[in-house]
Order: structure tokens, then C-alpha cells, then sequence
């Protein structure tokens, strides 16, 4: 059963194995406190997917496949297993006729044709806003554009944006990249991105791409995610104050490993990732006063709730809410999941972060 924390729907089944204290046992004299970072944890895109999942089991039954990682997100991916949906690498493995959805990441045409080659009952969970740029290097392609797409190498969103306009799109992973660029002409050159990538490196990337290519044309608008942008700024504030932060989030996830760096460059004395406050280790806590804890946009509450759990075991109760940014972003979910079993509207299908009764604790 899902939870509502703070206003957010929070995964609750399949409790991350931590055992309270096992590592932070030992709470610590003097005035400790977290700086807990806000926004932080889903975002509109993620909480949309989720729910579809849930609801395409709800909906049709057990099981459910899904195309990749529906976020990347271990604690997700495992609760949603349990519950009956099986992720799959490609629409091959997937059994003829049977529902499948796609991931928030996107995929290429391809993809799409080849659920239909297998007559797929697709669910189009793609976040809008990766939607938004794919939408975009179909319109560059047409206009005969050549795209520069900034982003990581197999990362899924990007192998996504890449297919559609395939023939047009040269993927720069960083700014020293730039120098040994290839194109066609120069002066017939646009760039997009990974919606989920550093804020700043971006657009160093971009600035690199101008001073070689003058003409580089800009995207209608940012491409990179709000949610990315609103966490990376919210703990560049937390983070000169910091001793330790600790970013929840799994190593698969852009966002999530970039708050590490972020944090870093931002005055953090120290910073890491776990996935589950079991993976704390004890040491980074010696001298540590000021412990910072923000999570990436795929991480439910829940294990930001176990993380300052724990610390207070050790000694860390006061706990400071560092806000930056409101968020109220809704998404609808896919077509496919609007109406209920009967044909009748849903109004769970009218925003991506739906408060339900069944999900209160």
C-alpha cells in the first residue's frame, strides 16, 4: 500500500532492510542538527509513472511488464515487483497482447513500433517533459537542423531522444567534448538535453559549444527538468554549511549521483549516496556538527523519513528544513489509465500527484 508523507505518495511496501542504530549507535553530545534540503525527493514525472504502474495493475491485474527501470529507483523497482510488474530490457521479451509500459525515461520510435509489431498494450509513461524534447528534435530534423544533444552516454532518455531524429543528433557528453566535434555546418546547428543533468555543467557545455560554433541555436526553452534545477539549488544552499551531506538516491540515477557533486562544489566537506539509511557508516559522522540530507526526484519519502530516523538515534534532533522552491507541477496520466474499469472518468487521472484516501497511513 502506498502512504502520503508531507504531501507526497510514498512507496511503503517492501520496507528498506535498515536496522535502526545498528551503525548510528552511539548518539553524540552538543547541538547536532540536519539541514534537511526542500524541494527534494518526486517529482511530477516520477510520481505520474509510479502511479501508473500501480494503476495499470490495479486496472488489468498482475502482471504488468514494464520497458527498463520505471524510475531508477531500487526501493520503487522492487515494491513494484512485488506487487506484480516485471521489468524487461526490451518489448521482445515481453509475451504478444500483453500491457506494457514504458518508462519515465522515454523511448524511441522504434521502441513504439515494435510494441505494436508484438500488438502491445502500450502505456505511455514518458515524463512530459522528455516528451517536450523529443518533441523538439522532431521539429529541428524537419527544419533540417543539426542537434547537439548534451547528455550522458546509454543513458535511457538519452538513447530515447537520439531515435527520434536519428540521423540528425551528435551526442556531447561534456564540455571537453566540444573540441573534437564533427558537424556538417556549422552554421545550421542547435543543441538540446538530458533533462536530468547538472545545471551548471550544461551550460558550460553550451558556452564551449558557442565560442566554436557561433550560430548554435537555443532550444525554445531550458530543457533541463525544474525538479533537477530546484534540487541542485536547494542544496547548494544547505551545502556550505555542511559537514556531511548524504544524498539518498540509487547510483543509476543521474540527478541523484549529480547532488553529490553539486554538494561538493558547493562547500559540502563531505558527501555521499546511499540508497537505504543502513548504508550510513558510522565514521562519516566523527566531528560531523551539521549533517545536510536531500534525495533525488526519484526517491520516495519514506527513505529520507528512515535516513533522519536514524540520525536522531544518533544524536541529531534538530532537524532544519532548508525550502528554495515550491513545487505544485501536476501531470495527467497516460490516456490509457483515465477511465475506470467501467468507462467512467477517473479523477485520479486528472493530476500526476493524487492525494488518495487508501494511501493515508
Amino acid at each position: 500500500m502506498s502512504s502520503i508523507t508531507n504531501g507526497q505518495p510514498v512507496l511503503a511496501a517492501a520496507r528498506a532492510p535498515r536496522v535502526r542504530g545498528r551503525l548510528l549507535d552511539a548518539p553524540v553530545a552538543g547541538g547536532k542538527r540536519v539541514l534537511l534540503a526542500a524541494p527534494r525527493g518526486y517529482c511530477a514525472g516520477v510520481d505520474r509513472a509510479v502511479i501508473a504502474v500501480e494503476k495499470a495493475l490495479e486496472n488489468f491485474g498482475a502482471p504488468i511488464y514494464v520497458r527498463k527501470q520505471i524510475v531508477h529507483n531500487i526501493h520503487v523497482v522492487s515494491t513494484l515487483e512485488q506487487r506484480g510488474a516485471i521489468f524487461v530490457d526490451d518489448v521482445t521479451e515481453v509475451p504478444e497482447g500483453a500491457h506494457v509500459v514504458f518508462s519515465a525515461h522515454g523511448v524511441s520510435p522504434a521502441v513504439v513500433q515494435g510494441a505494436a509489431d508484438r500488438n502491445l498494450q502500450a502505456i505511455d509513461a514518458t515524463c512530459p517533459l522528455v516528451t517536450k524534447v523529443h518533441r523538439e528534435a522532431t521539429r529541428f530534423a524537419k527544419q533540417d537542423l543539426d542537434i547537439l544533444l548534451i547528455g550522458h552516454t546509454g543513458h535511457e532518455e538519452v538513447e530515447g531522444t537520439m531515435g527520434h531524429a536519428p540521423e540528425r543528433t551528435t551526442l556531447v557528453t561534456s564540455p571537453a567534448d566540444v573540441d573534437t566535434l564533427e558537424v556538417r555546418d556549422p552554421d545550421n546547428l542547435v543543441w538540446i538535453s538530458q533533462t536530468t543533468l547538472s545545471v551548471d555543467e550544461t551550460m558550460e557545455t553550451v558556452r564551449r559549444l558557442r565560442e566554436r560554433f557561433p550560430n548554435l541555436q537555443d532550444p525554445p526553452s531550458d530543457d533541463i527538468c525544474y525538479a533537477t534545477q530546484n534540487r541542485q539549488v536547494a542544496i547548494k544552499k544547505v551545502a556550505p554549511q555542511a559537514d556531511l551531506v548524504i544524498v539518498v538516491g540509487s547510483a543509476n540515477s543521474s540527478n541523484t549521483v549529480r547532488l553529490v557533486d553539486v554538494a561538493l562544489e558547493n562547500g559540502a566537506k563531505a558527501a555521499h549516496r546511499v540508497d537505504y539509511a543502513s548504508e550510513i557508516r558510522q565514521e562519516w559522522l566523527d566531528g560531523v556538527e551539521t549533517v545536510g540530507v536531500t534525495s533525488g526526484a526519484s526517491v520516495p519519502e519514506v527513505l529520507v523519513q528512515e535516513v533522519l530516523a536514524d540520525l536522531a538515534d544518533a544524536g541529531y534532533l534538530d532537524v532544519e528544513t532548508v525550502v528554495t522552491a515550491e513545487e505544485d507541477l501536476m501531470f495527467s496520466l497516460p490516456k490509457e489509465l483515465r477511465r475506470d474499469a467501467e468507462g467512467n472518468p477517473d479523477e485520479r487521472g486528472l493530476g500526476g500527484r493524487v492525494k488518495r484516501l487508501d494511501w493515508q497511513n
